[in-house]
């Protein structure tokens, strides 16, 4: 059951705002592709920021990397892509439109596994669906659709060499392994962050941001011993629940989902979901996986060199397992659009309850008057030194202002007026109940900081 009455409301109000629009739009645009304006790259950036404290800052044995969006294409033969990264694709031949087999499935055959099904039996349940998508259907065979974006290298036509874009940010870093050991402390668990882009060649893209062929990853690497691997993975599992819980997400809007065997990944041992539900039902969120050793083996079967952990207390050789713990920045930020989107009909107003972490504004600085502005903008000034992420604004009527800096989620915003310039204070207004409180100048950053915890 679908939770906006009229999404394309929704998706209205962000373009509007200039959260998200449409990708190349004076060309007639992109399908699938979006943009993000001011207030959607603040609020991607204040997302990606949160990861990093949360997981990766406060750790000592973490550490960052950005690697590649090219790389040698000898990596994607070792790592199974050339070979798995696949989905099955099927043409309906009336309306000429392709789908993703296993989706076409889930779809009209809830209880089915697919993944257990051979070539004659998916065609045999095909045929059985005789309408979808508001259309008649003739089934083309179903065929594998490799998911990688090709392209070349180099200038001379039969001297070009084949490359690929990458679909994950994972590689680039398991390749670097031996690297890293050097730069980093040469211990055991070793985390390895990367945030990036990546692409895949999406046979259905859609439901707005939530697949795109073109994504951001924030993903973490983490090369274990083989006997914590289980411990460390059922760990990873409990800190994205609190992740998710100190972003701001209820309970209810969040389940967890295991991977039955015949549903992994050509690489992984286990994988668990966290799946939110989405406007147009449930959808995965973030994905932790434990890809056992199969990367590094791979890597070192084909490259050559020597990609084990050497403990320097013992002496003992290890080929670490590796835990992934894998968010799409994108889905992550309709999730928590979506989760935050409110229709205030006692106030007849539509607002963004954001926590007070991913505000894109933290504090919009309103003078009542034009002429209290300079006032008003020291006050901006001195927010900003404090890192307080501010905005300024002396334009429109005061109740407007109000308005439109509830629908982008500011979470405070302080008016100077002729009462104010007397005494030295100002009003601070909370978004979410439009109360407001008079406070000296000197105490506005004590106040914020007392009035905006996440914990």
């Amino acid at each position: 059951m679908a939770k906006f009455e009229n999404y394309q409301f929704f998706i209205n109000y962000l373009k509007n705002l200039g959260f998200i629009f449409p990708s190349s739009q004076i060309y007639g645009g992109l399908a699938n592709s979006y943009d993000y304006g001011h207030l959607g790259v603040l609020l991607a950036k204040n997302i990606e920021n949160f990861w990093a404290d949360f997981f990766i800052n406060k750790d000592l044995n973490a550490f960052f990397i950005d690697t590649k969006i090219l790389l040698n294409p000898k990596v994607w033969q070792a790592s199974g892509h050339l070979e798995n990264f696949s989905d099955l694709l099927v043409e309906n031949k009336i309306n000429k439109k392709r789908y993703r087999v296993d989706h076409l499935f889930e779809n009209n055959f809830p209880n089915l596994i697919f993944e257990k099904l051979n070539q004659q039996e998916i065609q045999q349940y095909l045929a059985k669906i005789e309408n979808y998508d508001g259309s008649k259907t003739d089934w083309s065979i179903p065929k594998n659709f490799n998911l990688l974006f090709q392209t070349e290298q180099g200038v001379v036509e039969n001297e070009k060499t084949t490359l690929y874009l990458r679909p994950e940010t994972a590689q680039g870093i398991f390749i670097n392994f031996k690297s890293l050991l050097r730069f980093t402390k040469n211990t055991l668990p070793l985390r390895i962050a990367q945030a990036g882009k990546s692409f895949r060649n999406e046979i259905s893209p859609g439901n707005f941001i939530f697949r795109t062929r073109e994504f951001t990853q924030l993903e973490q690497e983490i090369f274990v011993r083989p006997e914590q691997a289980d411990e460390i993975f059922h760990s990873e599992i409990e800190k994205v629940q609190l992740f998710l819980s100190k972003l701001g997400f209820s309970p209810d809007s969040i389940r967890i989902s295991n991977h039955q065997p015949e549903k992994l990944a050509h690489y992984a041992k286990a994988t668990t979901d966290f799946e939110y539900f989405f406007n147009f039902g449930w959808g995965e969120l973030i994905g932790i996986s434990n890809r056992g050793n199969f990367d590094l083996k791979n890597h070192m079967a084909k490259s050559g060199e020597n990609l084990e952990f050497v403990d320097s207390a013992t002496g003992q050789k290890i080929l670490p397992y590796i835990i992934e713990p894998s968010i799409g920045l994108d889905r992550l930020m309709l999730a928590i659009l979506e989760q935050n989107f409110v229709h205030d009909i006692e106030k007849d107003r539509y607002f963004l309850k954001f926590p007070f972490i991913l505000s894109p504004y933290k504090v919009a600085v309103l003078p009542l008057l034009k002429k209290f502005s300079p006032q008003a903008e020291e006050i901006w000034k001195m927010l900003v030194s404090h890192g307080i992420a501010s905005t300024f604004v002396n334009t429109g009527t005061i109740g407007k202002r109000y308005y439109y800096q509830d629908s982008i989620g500011t979470f405070f915003c302080i008016t100077v007026d002729e009462e104010g310039i007397q005494n030295q204070s100002v009003t601070i207004r909370f978004r979410d109940t439009c109360e407001q409180k008079r406070i000296k100048i000197t105490e506005i950053i004590q106040f914020i900081e007392e009035n905006s915890s996440n914990e």
